[in-house]
């Protein structure tokens, strides 16, 4: 299956826990960590728009909240995602770029694997990553959630899917 060019992800679904969402462009802070979609908009996830777009070659990122003062967020049900996992994207351009995931992994905060989850592997692939471990008022969560996907299919506008 070849790479998609570049273009945004505007919707995210993820039927197996009933996401179907809006997709807002993320960036870097002055740190150099990712942001996350505001607090308020728990509804939206993130697409870290300076790496690979969905179906493009490497590792597409993308965040979302778990919850918020309010109740459950767009990525409450995250770690409940199995291998085999179906996760789409709809683009800008039409296409919409099918995932499968291979794994989903909880990491400590402390320990997480930036060469792990965020390098190249060759290939399109997808990370989703939220919250996860202990919540502390102070602190907020001790660790996170990552899933690891891989382009499985492509959907063409108007026509059939190519697959691998």
């Amino acid at each position: 299956l070849r790479p998609l060019p570049r273009s945004r992800a505007t919707r995210l679904l993820v039927p197996y826990i009933g996401v179907d969402a809006p997709v807002m462009n993320l960036r870097l802070d002055q740190e150099g960590r990712l942001t996350a979609p505001p607090e308020e908009k728990a509804d939206l996830a993130g697409w870290y728009e300076g790496g690979p777009s969905p179906g493009e070659q490497g590792t597409a990122v993308v965040v979302g909240h778990l919850d918020t003062m309010s109740g459950p967020a767009v990525f409450a049900g995250l770690g409940e995602l199995k291998r085999g996992s179906r996760v789409e994207f709809r683009r800008a351009d039409g296409r919409t770029a099918v995932y499968g995931v291979d794994a989903v992994k909880s990491y400590e905060k402390d320990d997480f694997p930036n060469d792990e989850v965020y390098g190249f592997r060759g290939r399109p692939e997808l990370r989703l990553i939220t919250c996860g471990g202990t919540y502390r008022p102070r602190t907020g969560y001790s660790g996170n959630v990552v899933v690891f996907a891989h382009l499985t299919e492509v959907r063409e506008p108007g026509r059939g899917a190519r697959t691998r």
